[in-house]
């Protein structure tokens, strides 16, 4: 496969030491019970923009992409069991989504009337804010400052 190479547009560390550097996350994938109260959360309500849907053969659809914008998406496939209470069998704890002014994003979100905590510092320096979708899977709102100790990465 390494004749599969391929340059990525924007990718100022093309190889390092003979390894190609991940340098992003391209989506995250949701199994969800309810694809149109889910996109209509991460659309209407977060302001995200449908990219795209998924057709079954039946041409019934079963998935969608949505973009988060700077080249990462939200994948969301239909076929989440029911449970009681938060998403407990979700493998991961969160998804992050990095904002360019948490107060004015809490308060829009807000406006569409989406639950969302108080901006707060996190103890990365970073502020952050929390929502959960409508089927209990947590969301974290998430601004740099140049203190956060991710700054040197950025």
């Amino acid at each position: 496969m390494e004749s599969d190479v391929f340059e990525t547009p924007g990718n100022d560390r093309s190889q390092q030491e003979g390894v190609f550097m991940i340098i992003g996350i391209a989506h995250i994938c949701l199994s969800v019970k309810n694809l149109d109260v889910m996109e209509e959360f991460y659309v209407r309500k977060l302001g995200l923009s449908h990219a795209f849907d998924f057709k079954g053969e039946d041409g019934k659809r079963m998935g969608v992409y949505i973009s988060i914008g700077n080249r990462t998406f939200l994948e969301m496939f239909t076929g989440r069991k029911s449970i009681e209470g938060q998403a407990e069998n979700a493998a991961y704890r969160h998804v992050c989504l990095e904002v360019d002014d948490l107060q004015s994003t809490v308060s829009d979100i807000r406006s569409r009337g989406v639950d969302v905590s108080d901006p707060m510092l996190g103890s990365d320096n970073a502020w952050q804010a929390w929502l959960t979708d409508p089927e209990g899977n947590s969301i974290e709102l998430h601004q740099y400052t140049a203190e956060s100790w991710q700054a040197p990465f950025l």
